[in-house]
């Protein structure tokens, strides 16, 4: 090798370390090996976490974004190496999450000759990632991994893969990295018009109910204390998104809940009460609007939002504000006039009162023999006190976490919210935990989902990385049975679950184990499993048929909500 010339292989190393990756989630094979080489001979400075399944990997490197704001990193072989990524690459699309996935591919001559594990991954990938592209020589590798990582993290983020053939990885280039600031074409922020902000302005100081609904751009664009601000000053109340969930702490006083399929009865319904709208980086998807037939007609609807494509797509706009959220937020607060609204707020109030009478008390403190999954969070929030990372899976035990979890800090919910993948929270919890070290995470799946990635109590096994996960068991798919019970006159098809030993397993793995049947064993089970300083594992016998309530059947509108 030349004395300045270094292998392609290295040079993907080296491109990692430029942009401050300390952390790795992959699984070697034969595409993809000279770099897993390279990164044997660089452990010192990045780390390598050997996840069981490649779909791990991606799920790992998503909770670690969420938890950090920073970009996750997942590797794979070609073949069915790159194809386990693709459903985690999916759902970091839908969700914003900034990724960054690279994948070995055969050599650039076997190309289009249906080598030994050879995929087009990049016709597979297209409609799933921000970008993506293929490296057949060496000499593209830094500019290309440059301009990944920089679309991957800015504007509205989003997943980037990068396949670089094996031949591409062999041979030697002269290396240099310069980080990507921009590229011709791509527009990541859109430039603010202050216009827009104050005829936004104008229509929330005039309006008698204005309403705010709150997304995950707060999140993504650090906007947290601009959200808070311009709540408190102007007195509008805020509802959230699941993936808006944690911006504002859930004990704020202004903020009165969440919107959607399964959230708060006083959000929705007002809804269609509302005179102005106010949307905070959120995107108007069908579990949030219900029938946009009749969704908030009556209203004058502002969005802000960082992704003109978003803008008309599902709600018209009155006003619509594009640029990044904590730079219109910024714009709009000197704009905004102090109000309280209190006649407004007394008509949430009013509402929940309905549904805390309907729906939670009875969830939260049941009289009913078995345990409630909303009994279980609430234990959990008792020894959390709103600091965990709470990292839930998908299905009914997500509805109850996002709708009775205590959190007082941002970024403290990580759940897949667009593609709603089962099996997304065993590693996602893994990439949280790893990537916020001094807090602590907890994992809450269901007995479906959990089975999915079950093989990823390996990966806490070899790493020990402490994460504590809660597996609420009622031995049924219980977000399907709910609508085969509800819509489908109780014909369960496919949804009974004739469950392993769940406890077995874990300690197979040499995690710390429990179960709890009975209401009175379970705080001392979620005490135990928060102070332990390793891993663990709890399993909750929860009622077989409980339903998630309120619940806005599909097609309805928001106001059409059942309380049971």
């Amino acid at each position: 090798m030349g004395t300045n010339k270094i292998s392609g292989a290295e040079a993907v190393i080296r491109c990692l370390l430029e942009e401050g990756v300390d952390l790795v989630y992959g699984y070697p094979g034969g595409a993809i090996m000279p770099v897993y080489d390279e990164l044997y001979k660089f452990k010192d400075q990045l780390h390598h976490v050997l996840v069981r399944h490649e779909q791990g990997a991606t799920h790992a490197a998503q909770g670690f974004a969420r938890a950090t704001g920073k970009v996750g990193v997942a590797i794979a072989t070609s073949g069915p190496g790159a194809t386990n990524l693709v459903t985690g690459i999916a759902d970091a699309q839908i969700d914003s999450t900034p990724m960054v996935c690279i994948t070995g591919q055969v050599g650039k001559h076997l190309l289009g000759s249906d080598a030994f594990q050879e995929t087009d991954i990049i016709g597979i990938s297209t409609p799933v990632t921000k970008w993506n592209y293929q490296i057949t020589e060496a000499s593209e590798i830094p500019e290309i991994m440059a301009k990944a990582f920089y679309i991957a993290k800015s504007g509205r983020p989003g997943p980037v893969l990068i396949d670089i053939t094996k031949n591409a990885q062999f041979d030697e280039i002269e290396f240099s990295y310069k980080k990507c600031t921009s590229i011709r074409s791509y527009n990541p922020k859109p430039v603010l018009n202050i216009d827009k902000v104050k005829e936004a302005a104008e229509i929330i100081n005039t309006a008698k109910k204005p309403f705010i609904i709150f997304g995950q751009g707060v999140i993504l664009s650090e906007a947290e204390a601009e959200l808070k601000a311009l709540v408190e000053k102007s007195g509008i109340p805020a509802a959230w998104t699941i993936l808006g969930l944690s911006a504002m702490p859930t004990d704020h006083p202004l903020n009165v809940g969440m919107v959607g399929m399964h959230g708060n009865y006083g959000p929705n319904v007002l809804t269609n009460e509302c005179d102005v709208l106010i949307a905070l980086g959120m995107r108007f998807d069908d579990r949030v609007t219900g029938n946009l037939a009749t969704y908030a007609k009556q209203a004058k609807v502002i969005h802000f939002e960082i992704d003109p494509a978003e803008v008309d797509k599902n709600v018209k706009t009155t006003v619509a504000v594009l640029a990044d959220l904590k730079e219109s937020l910024t714009a709009l607060l000197p704009l905004i006039e102090s109000n309280s609204h209190e006649a407004w707020h007394n008509e949430f109030k009013e509402k929940y009162e309905i549904e805390l009478e309907a729906v939670i008390n009875d969830e939260l403190k049941p009289k009913r023999e078995g345990i409630s999954m909303g009994e279980t969070i609430e234990m959990i929030n008792k020894h959390s006190k709103g600091d965990a990372i709470m990292v839930s899976d998908v299905g009914q035990h997500q509805m109850f976490a996002c709708r009775y979890a205590k959190f007082n800090s941002t970024k403290s919910n990580v759940t897949s919210g667009g593609l709603g993948t089962m099996g997304f929270a065993l590693p996602a919890a893994i990439g949280a935990k790893m990537g916020m070290p001094n807090r602590e995470v907890v994992a809450i799946i269901g007995d479906g989902g959990f089975q999915m990635t079950i093989q990823e109590l390996g990966t806490i096994f070899q790493t020990k990385v402490p994460v504590k996960i809660v597996v609420l068991n009622n031995e049924f798919l219980g977000m399907v049975r709910q609508w085969q019970q509800l819509f489908f006159d109780k014909r369960y098809a496919s949804t009974e679950m004739i469950n392993p030993n769940f406890i077995a397993i874990a300690e197979g793995y040499y995690i710390k184990a429990k179960k709890v049947t009975k209401r009175e064993d379970l705080d001392a089970a979620v005490a135990e499993m928060m102070a332990s300083k390793e891993s663990y594992f709890l399993e909750v016998m929860v009622e077989k048929e409980n339903n998630v309530f309120p619940m806005i059947p599909t097609g309805a509108s928001v106001s059409d909500i059942r309380l049971s």
